[in-house]
């Protein structure tokens, strides 16, 4: 294990300062169309969930400088965030195009989000990829090693870095260091697939804690250790693997979000204004009620499904053409891959199907959207929605099931949810539906469109509930906990 942190060292069951090295950089600079740097703040549970507690602790957040301004604007790649009151610093890693193409689009990417997500028909596992994949986590560790103060703990977040802490490791025996694993881990069926899986499993445990969202990832993973790696011994019962005379703590420690920010600013949207900005002035008809699903265009999330589903219940119940129109936010995302244009084309093939089948003078509908919405018009979304449909195939957690319930500040609302993503272990008072059985998702609309009001009251505050039990900030602590 890795040093021990006085008492004094630890505020609320969190370090009180930190290095957390991700992918994705909280912060980036961009230049606009008009010559002018802006500065952008990622969305996403990663970025939502650490940067409060990076502003009230203090320390390092490493990342890739994915922004075209982000080094000009930094100084030997230091830069104080966030910008308007810095409260800590970024470091940023540039990479180079190749590094780039082959570590993230290609490694990450094509080989271990297809793996993890259990469909590894999608793996390419070009050798390049790997080279970069080695090269870029080296990179990483040795930023971390420049910035990281003796006693500091390191925090390795997601997929990306599975190398990287045993690359800290060697450089520095005594640090203490955590990893967190964002999506799921698949079956030793499936991760033998994987031409790496000891490397990756070495990594992963030069990690003093390692974290995952439900305690069926982290019993595969302590599987995937037995299967592997001849030499770990692992206790499943106390969730310990010993390995190359050390001690990794394995966890499950599911994250949340923070649920009292999505309920402010849905409190104060205007849910009139939402739907017109979002649907147009002519199919913002409040007497329509709204089903919605927000998702990036992964062919993980499952819209084809959805979509299908949502014709087959107008097909079968005609009565409820007009009554409802679904709404699909979807963002683009790693359009560098083909499989990923190929997917976005899928979902918008049927959308206009459905539209061009059901759709009428007065309705449309399904509403497909890319625009990019800020915190408040999305929570103004949500709590504009009668149902929130979110059918993944596979997730590890997906916290638009925990904004959606958070924002239903009316009373009102009901949630659709594949018992395949990380949610479902969480939570409580979703319609669960198996998201490749396409008649029970449209029995599922049908149910959650039709639920009684008082049924409706009673699954939502199971919703609520869940989704408190599970804030941000407690898996913060929970997982440092994890180390005494």
């Amino acid at each position: 294990m890795g040093e021990d942190l006085s008492e004094s060292e630890i505020v609320d069951g969190v370090p009180a300062s930190l290095v957390v090295v991700s992918n994705r950089e909280p912060y980036s600079h961009e230049r606009g169309a008009d010559g002018e740097t802006q500065v952008q703040f990622a969305t996403g549970g990663l970025t939502s969930a650490l940067d409060p507690v990076m502003r009230e602790r203090g320390g390092t957040w490493v990342a890739w400088a994915s922004g075209d301004a982000d080094m000009a604007v930094a100084d030997d790649g230091i830069v104080e965030v966030p910008p308007s009151d810095p409260a800590y610093q970024l470091k940023r890693l540039p990479l180079s195009e190749e590094a780039v193409e082959g570590y993230y689009y290609g490694y990450a990417n094509q080989v271990l989000w297809p793996l993890c997500h259990e469909d590894t028909g999608r793996m390419w596992a070009e050798p390049s990829f790997w080279e970069q994949y080695r090269a870029v986590n080296d990179q990483f560790a040795a930023a971390v090693s420049e910035v990281a103060d003796d006693g500091e703990p390191i925090w390795f977040q997601d997929y990306h870095l599975a190398l990287a802490p045993r690359r800290v490791r060697d450089r520095r025996p005594d640090a203490t260091l955590h990893h967190f694993w964002h999506i799921p881990w698949p079956a030793p069926s499936v991760f033998r697939h994987c031409p790496h899986g000891a490397a990756l499993l070495d990594g992963v445990l030069a990690s003093d804690v390692v974290g995952f969202h439900t305690p069926a990832y982290a019993e595969r993973f302590l599987r995937c250790v037995d299967d592997i790696l001849p030499g770990a011994v692992v206790e499943t019962g106390d969730g310990v693997v010993r390995y190359e005379g050390s001690e990794t703590r394995v966890l499950a420690n599911p994250l949340g979000i923070d649920a009292d920010a999505v309920r402010a600013r849905a409190r104060t949207a205007d849910t009139t204004a939402v739907r017109r900005s979002v649907l147009g002035d002519s199919r913002s008809d409040p007497t329509i009620r709204l089903a919605l699903g927000v998702e990036r265009l992964d062919y993980s999330k499952g819209i084809p499904e959805r979509i299908e589903a949502l014709a087959h219940l107008w097909d079968r119940r005609p009565d409820l053409r007009s009554e409802f129109t679904y709404v699909q936010k979807a963002s683009r995302t790693r359009e560098g891959i083909a499989a990923y244009r190929r997917y976005r084309r899928d979902v918008l093939d049927a959308v206009e199907r459905v539209n061009d089948r059901f759709g009428t003078a007065d309705w449309q509908p399904v509403v497909y959207t890319e625009a990019n919405l800020d915190a408040e018009t999305l929570a103004g979304l949500y709590r504009a929605a009668d149902v929130a449909l979110v059918t993944p195939h596979r997730d590890g957690m997906n916290l638009v099931a925990h904004e959606y319930p958070a924002a239903c500040v009316d009373g009102d609302g009901a949630l659709v949810l594949s018992d395949l993503a990380g949610a479902a272990a969480h939570i409580d008072g979703a319609l669960t539906v198996n998201p490749h059985d396409i008649a029970g998702i449209a029995d599922a609309i049908e149910r959650a469109l039709e639920l009684d009001a008082a049924e409706r009251r009673e699954r939502l505050r199971s919703l609520r509930e869940s989704v408190e039990r599970l804030d941000s900030r407690h898996w913060v602590a929970r997982q440092f906990g994890a180390e005494t």
